[in-house]
C-alpha cells in the first residue's frame, strides 16, 4: 500500500495525506518505487481547479519523479524490475509509487543521483518541444528570450536554448535571480522589475529582434512579445501567469510574418506524432547526452522532504523559491 500520497481532493485546495491503493501497472507500464518527485506551477494550479486533471489519469498531484523500477507490465520490453528511471507522468508524482507509460520513462545516467534527475523530465520535455519539435535548429547568430529565466522551468529553458546553439536573453524578478539566469548560459539577465525587456532586447540585437520567445506570462506581455520578435520570428507560450486574453494586431504579423504558438503538455495524447511519447522520445535522442556527458545539469534551487510541500508551494507562489526546481524527496524512496 501506499502510505503517504499527497493529492487534492474534489472541491478541496488544501493538500493532505492519504492512503490509496497500489498502482497496478496496465500491459504496457511500469511502476516507479518513489525517491523524489520536483515542484511545477501546474500543481499549484491544479489545487486551485485551473488545470484539470484528464479523464483517467491520477488525481494525486506531481508530474514528474525519479526512482527505480519495481514491477513491469507483460508487453514492456527494455526495461527491467531495478532500473534506475525518471519519467514524465500523467499526476501521481506525490506518493511512494506511481504507474506510468514505459515510453515516458528516461534512464538515469550514473553520474546523477534520482534527486538530481527528478528535477528534469517536465522542465525539459516543456523546453525541448517548444524550442525544436516541428522546428528546424537556430541558424549561427540567432537569439531566444526566456521569461521566468530563474523558475524551474525558466532556468531549463535557458540551458537548453544556449546548448542547441542560441544566444539567449533571460527575465527575471530581481537583479540575484537576472544574474543566475547568466550561470545557466544567457548572455544577458534582464530584471523585468526595473528594466523595460523590450528596449533592452532592442538594443542587445541591434533592432533586429529575436528569433523566439518562451514565456510564461501570456495575455499582458502578447504585445511586447511580439514586438521583441525579429522578422519570422515565433512567440511559444506555455503558460497564461499574466492572464489568457489579449488582442492581435495581425496587419503586423503578417508583414514581419509571426507566428504565436500556444502549447501545453497535460492534455496531449499518450501515442501519436504530438504526443508525451514522442517528446520523450526527442529529448532522450537530441537532449539526454548533453546530461550524460556533463554538457547540461540539473538545475536545483532546494531539495525539501515531501512533509514540506506546503512550504515548498508556498514559495513558489509567493516568489521567493530559490533559482531553479524545488525537488521533493520522500523519506523511504529508494537511493
Amino acid at each position: 500500500m501506499v502510505e503517504d500520497a499527497a493529492g487534492t481532493g474534489q472541491g478541496r485546495t488544501e493538500l493532505y495525506w492519504a492512503e490509496t491503493d497500489d498502482p497496478v501497472p496496465a500491459a504496457d507500464e511500469v511502476v516507479i518505487d518513489v525517491a523524489a518527485t520536483a515542484v511545477n506551477r501546474a500543481d499549484l494550479m491544479q489545487r486551485q481547479g485551473g488545470y484539470p486533471v484528464p479523464a483517467g489519469d491520477s488525481p494525486i498531484l506531481g508530474l514528474e519523479c525519479a526512482g527505480v523500477i519495481s514491477e513491469v507490465g507483460s508487453a514492456v520490453q527494455g526495461w527491467a524490475v531495478g532500473d534506475r528511471v525518471c519519467a514524465l507522468l500523467n499526476g501521481g508524482g506525490y506518493a511512494e509509487r506511481v504507474a506510468v507509460p514505459a515510453t515516458q520513462l528516461l534512464p538515469v545516467p550514473a553520474t546523477l543521483s534520482l534527486v538530481e534527475a527528478a528535477s528534469l523530465p517536465e522542465s525539459l520535455c516543456t523546453v525541448w518541444s517548444n524550442l525544436a519539435m516541428g522546428f528546424s535548429a537556430p541558424l549561427p547568430g540567432e537569439a531566444a528570450l526566456i521569461h521566468g529565466g530563474a523558475s524551474g522551468l525558466g532556468s531549463m529553458a535557458v540551458q537548453l536554448a544556449a546548448c542547441a546553439g542560441y544566444t539567449v536573453f533571460a527575465t527575471a524578478g530581481s537583479p540575484e535571480r537576472a544574474r543566475a539566469t547568466e550561470r545557466w548560459g544567457a548572455v544577458r539577465g534582464i530584471d523585468y522589475r526595473s528594466e523595460d525587456f523590450v528596449a533592452v532586447v532592442a538594443e542587445l540585437t541591434a533592432g533586429r529582434g529575436v528569433n523566439v520567445i518562451l514565456d510564461v506570462v501570456g495575455g499582458s506581455y502578447l504585445q511586447r512579445n511580439l514586438d521583441s520578435l525579429a522578422d519570422d520570428g515565433r512567440l511559444m507560450i506555455v503558460a497564461g501567469l499574466g492572464g489568457s486574453s489579449a488582442t492581435l494586431d495581425l496587419a503586423s504579423m503578417f508583414t514581419r510574418r509571426l507566428s504565436v504558438h500556444a502549447t501545453t503538455l497535460r492534455s496531449r495524447a499518450r501515442t501519436g506524432p504530438t504526443s508525451k511519447a514522442a517528446v520523450v522520445a526527442r529529448v532522450r535522442a537530441d537532449v539526454w547526452p548533453w546530461f550524460e556527458s556533463g554538457q547540461a545539469r540539473p538545475l536545483i534551487g532546494r531539495v525539501l522532504p515531501i512533509e514540506s510541500v506546503e512550504e515548498a508551494h508556498r514559495e513558489i507562489a509567493d516568489g521567493t523559491a530559490l533559482p531553479g526546481k524545488t525537488v521533493l524527496e520522500l523519506p523511504a524512496g529508494p537511493r
